[in-house]
């Protein structure tokens, strides 16, 4: 145990005088809580929608004018080819695409060419109540005039409806379209409002396995490479340099994950009536969740990290990582898009079995808790399994690690390094 303890304390310290290390988690952590805090420094209501009910009138009517000018800045201009007489006076035109200079032209010819020589440009040439030409010279991506003028001919076409029947188009509109109150309430868990902290979630610890996965590889590769595992195996035992590696390395992930969010929650919930609970859906994350991401996010840092140590210990060189480790890698990319896709259905089969089995359990599981309906005895049973996987890639690591480290040369392949542990048994 001593042993296990001064290459423990030894790892540990060289993450901790890592400067990159320390001054990037430090800084991390104080930038995101010096976030939380800008509410109560500079004024942000217009951002959070802050009460106005204090603002006098004048403020309100000047507002209400600076808005009026933003909305008459022109986008460009809108060419309208109205063969049909659909719109007559093209006030619902103009009340539709109100940032645009609305110009009336007598054939479809001259729009092609205004729209051909302008990007800031846009043409329609309606043909009837239910058909229309649009032209653009240059459609961006987001490009959404096509939907506003579907509505606007949804409109005229209720318009003219309601004109033929003798009818009184707001009274109807009244009955088809009324204002409707919904009060929702809660009485499990909100996968909506959950979502986004269980997607943030999952990209964290993908990014922490990953990240202290290579590292602790890279670090029993350099001391094969510079001889160092030489003189370290004549004075202690290859399972004590093996885990005393991983559990610093643990150590320190879990120091920089516990500091960062930490630091962002806390501050946050110091902070939560300032931000009128807006990033509640991010950051107000329940205890059960943080306990089940803390308990699960390190089972499956551990089961990772044992098994990037002795990927480790299978190659010389640290350029032939990520050669020997493009399995693993593999593995944890699958896993880590198939929960991403499968969460908007948490309770499917995929998400069960993926919560069992050990190589995704850990984030999977927890991202049932927060979102889906799971037992307390599954929660369990998962993490024993987890638990018994990691006690066991542990051991075979260990294994390894012991069998690669005085091989050099070109990559041990796992199954040979696998086959090389049986036949020493």
């Amino acid at each position: 145990m001593k042993k296990f303890s001064v290459v423990f304390m030894y790892e540990l310290k060289n993450y901790i005088q890592n400067k990159s290390y320390m001054v990037s988690t430090i800084l991390i952590a104080v930038l995101l809580a010096a976030i939380m805090f800008l509410p109560r420094v500079i004024d942000m209501s217009s951002m959070l929608g802050g009460d106005t009910s204090t603002s006098s009138p004048t403020q309100d009517i000047a507002e209400e004018d600076e808005n009026s000018n933003q909305h008459s800045e022109d986008s460009g201009s809108l060419l309208i080819y109205d063969k049909s007489g659909v719109f007559g006076d093209l006030s619902l035109v103009k009340n539709a695409f109100y940032n645009y200079n609305i110009q009336t032209k007598t054939s479809k010819e001259d729009i092609e060419e205004a729209v051909k020589n302008s990007d800031d440009t846009i043409g329609f040439v309606v043909n009837s109540l239910t058909e229309y030409d649009y032209y653009v010279n240059n459609s961006s991506m987001y490009d959404s005039n096509c939907d506003i003028f579907n509505n606007l001919l949804i409109t005229a076409n209720q318009i003219k409806f309601c004109q033929d029947n003798g009818l009184d188009y707001e009274q109807s509109i009244s009955y088809f379209y009324p204002d409707i109150k919904s009060n929702k309430n809660v009485l499990g868990k909100d996968m909506s409002n959950n979502y986004t902290y269980c997607y943030i979630l999952i990209i964290f610890i993908f990014m922490i396995i990953i990240l202290y996965g290579v590292m602790v590889a890279t670090s029993v590769t350099q001391e094969k490479s510079n001889r160092t595992i030489e003189v370290l195996i004549t004075s202690s035992n290859t399972n004590v340099l093996f885990f005393g590696k991983v559990f610093a390395g643990a150590v320190a992930a879990l120091f920089q994950t516990a500091l960062i969010l930490g630091a962002t929650i806390i501050s946050y919930q110091i902070n939560r009536d300032a931000w009128n609970g807006i990033l509640d859906f991010v950051l107000d994350i329940p205890s059960e969740v943080l306990i089940t991401f803390a308990f699960f996010g390190l089972g499956g840092f551990l089961f990772y990290t044992f098994i990037y140590g002795a990927v480790g210990a299978l190659v010389s060189k640290t350029e032939d990582i990520n050669k020997s480790a493009g399995g693993i890698q593999m593995i944890i990319m699958i896993v880590y898009f198939a929960v991403l896709v499968q969460l908007g259905n948490i309770d499917g089969i995929v998400m069960k079995v993926a919560s069992w089995l050990p190589i995704s359990s850990y984030s999977a599981m927890f991202a049932r808790v927060a979102m889906g309906n799971v037992e307390m005895w599954e929660v369990v049973v998962s993490f024993v399994i987890l638990a018994a996987s990691i006690v066991g890639v542990g051991f075979l690591g260990a294994a390894i690690y012991r069998m690669g480290t005085l091989r050099y040369g070109n990559p041990i392949k796992l199954s040979n390094a696998i086959k090389a542990i049986r036949n020493n048994k």
